[in-house]
């Protein structure tokens, strides 16, 4: 791609280190890393000289990084409550901009940074990256299946997605404060949410428990959440549907549980996380992006079946490979796309909106101990 984009990184903590730099380098021919904000760096070229070895320019101050006219994507990795903020200043200054989840607190401020985007002609976009996951796509691939495939599920009756950990302590970081955007459901929801959204479309109903269960740190910072989704029975839908998104800082579980679906015809059930944060976390030159085992989920990870024979008895049991490699790089690739060619977005800024939007809702429902509707 010609005219590389000249891209700077707003904080070089895990998101900017983990999850852009990399792809930023990596993907040499489509951005050029211009620059990063970093308040304090010990070397000229800040925490990305020291872990990465290149030198971009430093910028101590976000006023700084806007009055760059070379800069052309800001890419927003900074503690959520500065997403909104952030994100609004560097459009307003004419640059395109890549935000971390969760984008905004509020749907109101999503709304407005799509809005402001669209009269000035830039891409907002949101870094939905656990789209590009193995078993996402795993997933994906099973409920595409056609009702004559001896392994689709049927019509889908409930689908369990789960983030959960064993955390006793709090890290602390900035994501104790209990501040705008701050929280597991607006942390590890934001990815959930998503992925029902993208897979079922808005819910007509919604239902959540959100708390501190752990006791710890300030009761206002929540550190468990359960969100049903409810989709009721339709004309397009012969059963009704209950989606079930949960996280949970003490669940003892190796490796930890993903993924249960259930179908008037089978179930698939997945264990463990993508394996690309923790190859991100580790590699030194950017280029392993490209190696072919990077984003490889090993067999052992792999999903099962379990599948009702037709004397409605017998149960089957079969491996669902996860064959397609996780591919952060796809959402980079997209993004330059979107940016020098003019091409869709596949995380559309009205997808992220809807994503606060839920959140909002389910913060609502669990306070006021109810289940509530979702605007059509």
């Amino acid at each position: 791609m010609p005219n590389k984009i000249n891209t700077c990184v707003l904080g070089v903590g895990l998101s900017g280190l983990t999850f852009h730099v990399p792809f930023i380098l990596a993907l040499h021919e489509t951005f050029n890393l211009h620059s990063v904000l970093e308040r304090n760096p010990r070397v000229p070229g800040g925490k990305v000289q020291e872990r990465f070895g290149v030198s971009p320019k430093v910028y101590k101050s976000l006023d700084d990084v806007l009055a760059d006219a070379e800069i052309e994507l800001v890419v927003v990795g900074t503690p959520s409550d500065t997403h909104y903020p952030f994100a609004k200043a560097a459009l307003q200054a004419g640059k395109h901009v890549l935000v971390d989840k969760p984008v905004t607190a509020t749907a109101a401020e999503a709304e407005e940074l799509g809005n402001l985007a669209r009269e000035k002609n830039l891409v907002v976009y949101a870094f939905q990256n656990r789209r590009w996951e193995a078993d996402f796509f795993a997933l994906k691939r099973l409920l595409q299946l056609p009702p004559s495939s001896p392994q689709s599920l049927g019509t889908l009756l409930e689908f369990e997605s789960h983030h959960d950990r064993y955390r006793k302590n709090l890290k602390g970081t900035w994501k104790d404060i209990p501040a705008p955007a701050n929280g597991l459901t607006y942390d590890l929801g934001s990815h959930l949410i998503d992925q029902a959204l993208v897979l079922f479309g808005r819910p007509d109903k919604v239902t959540a428990f959100i708390q501190n269960s752990r006791g710890i740190g300030h009761p206002d910072v929540d550190d468990y959440f359960t969100i049903h989704f409810h989709y009721v029975r339709s004309s397009t839908r012969s059963y009704p549907l209950t989606a079930i998104l949960r996280a949970y800082n003490l669940s003892v579980r190796s490796p930890q549980l993903r993924y249960i679906v259930r179908g008037i015809k089978g179930t698939y059930i997945k264990y463990g996380v993508d394996v690309q944060a923790d190859q991100l976390s580790v590699i030194s030159l950017p280029n392993a992006i490209h190696e072919t085992q990077y984003g490889r989920e090993p067999e052992y990870l792999h999903g099962t079946l379990e599948h009702i024979e037709a004397d409605d008895v017998t149960v089957t049991k079969s491996v669902w490979p996860s064959e397609d490699a996780g591919a952060y790089t796809d959402l980079f690739r997209n993004l330059a796309a979107a940016i020098r060619e003019g091409a869709e977005p596949e995380v559309k800024w009205s997808e992220a909106t809807a994503v606060i939007e839920m959140i909002e809702l389910a913060y609502e429902s669990s306070k006021q101990g109810v289940t509530l509707d979702v605007p059509k």
